[in-house]
């Protein structure tokens, strides 16, 4: 009996999560595409192009979204039987709002899978293609900036590339070799870069200058090898934006940046929010069940605009928390975390609170 009940509350949430995500999920395409239509007209930019970089955009935009997914379809579910009298029929026979919270819980863990899919597999590929076409159509960079090309160092070496021209070879590269007090000791510049494996490199047409106390010393060469300190898999990444990657091509690049010496919070704090969303939807949906059980007297619209308005509050603050703790250099992990534990401590306590 008690399967049966699960089966069928989750089946109801199943439903109010649908329905909320083909209210959510196009009306914030529709945003993206009226942002994208401004750009229509310059460059190659069609209006085709606008709704390609929308369509792609849709699996990143579902990811974002599965918290506030989460809380308004479970708010709809329950409401609807509300309306209809099961959850009064629920609670007579026993059934606490605790109990009843199981169902919403299993439905968001297969939720939380599927966007863990998503973040893996679909989202960043189809995010970084529509990026590029975007960008190619704008006649525009993704790198650092137009002209200025992929910098990237670690503790004693600078290195920059000024294009990829594909996964094997770069354009206008150029090393600049530090000692430990950060004297320039050497500059290299090759026309030409072909990568022979990850850490050999292959320079075509290179001007190499030594610098010395007495002078500088300027040698010209048709090729010469260098053992390089970054990999053809880092160099795509740096050109790439933080919520742009999948969680393991995060993990990935947080290393490389750690063990040479650069910052890395921002991508490390895009990695860990991936983790805090998780937390953020599981406490949506322990959020949405005080909403329905709070007041019999509170029709579905009013819960629903309640709803809308604490998922708005939710996201502005962990937006202020995001930002506050880049700008004070907090803990990734802390500030990415704390929003969802903090939310899950409290929709727990007011749930513990309802009779």
């Amino acid at each position: 009996m008690i399967l049966i009940i699960n089966r069928y509350l989750g089946f109801q949430v199943f439903i109010g999560l649908c329905i909320a995500t083909a209210v959510l999920l196009p009306l914030f395409a529709f945003l993206d595409l009226l942002e994208q239509l401004d750009d229509v007209g310059r460059g190659t930019y069609q209006v085709k192009d606008a709704f390609l970089y929308t369509a792609l955009m849709l699996p990143r935009r579902f990811s974002q979204l599965a918290p506030f997914i989460a809380l308004l379809g479970n708010v709809i579910a329950l409401g609807r039987l509300a309306i209809n009298l099961e959850l009064t029929a629920l609670r007579v026979a026993g059934f606490s709002p605790v109990r009843i919270s199981i169902a919403p819980l299993s439905v968001g863990l297969i939720l939380l899978i599927f966007i863990a899919i998503l973040e893996q597999f679909v989202a960043p590929q189809l995010q970084q293609k529509a990026i590029l076409h975007r960008a190619a159509a704008l006649d525009q960079s993704v790198q650092l900036g137009k002209d200025l090309g992929t910098w990237t160092r670690n503790k004693r070496n600078i290195l920059r590339i000024g294009e990829m021209i594909n996964a094997k070879r770069a354009a206008n590269v150029e090393v600049l070799h530090f000692d430990d007090d950060g004297s320039l000791l050497s500059y290299t510049h090759a026309k030409y870069a072909d990568i022979i494996d990850n850490n050999l490199w292959e320079l075509s047409e290179v001007i190499s200058k030594t610098f010395t106390k007495e002078q500088i010393e300027s040698i010209s060469t048709s090729s010469m090898q260098w053992k390089s300190f970054v990999n053809p898999a880092d160099i795509s990444t740096l050109n790439k934006s933080p919520d742009s990657l999948s969680p393991f091509d995060l993990f990935k690049h947080v290393r490389f940046l750690r063990n040479t010496g650069q910052e890395a919070d921002a991508y490390e704090l895009a990695l860990w929010r991936k983790a805090g969303g998780a937390l953020t939807t599981i406490a949506m949906l322990l959020l949405s069940i005080p909403f329905v059980f709070g007041s019999s007297r509170t029709g579905l619209t009013n819960k629903l605009v309640l709803a809308v308005l604490v998922g708005m509050s939710v996201y502005l603050l962990d937006q202020i928390i995001a930002n506050a703790g880049l700008l004070l250099h907090l803990s990734p992990a802390l500030t990415a975390l704390f929003p969802g534990f903090a939310l899950i401590l409290l929709a727990n306590s007011w749930l513990q609170r309802i009779p």
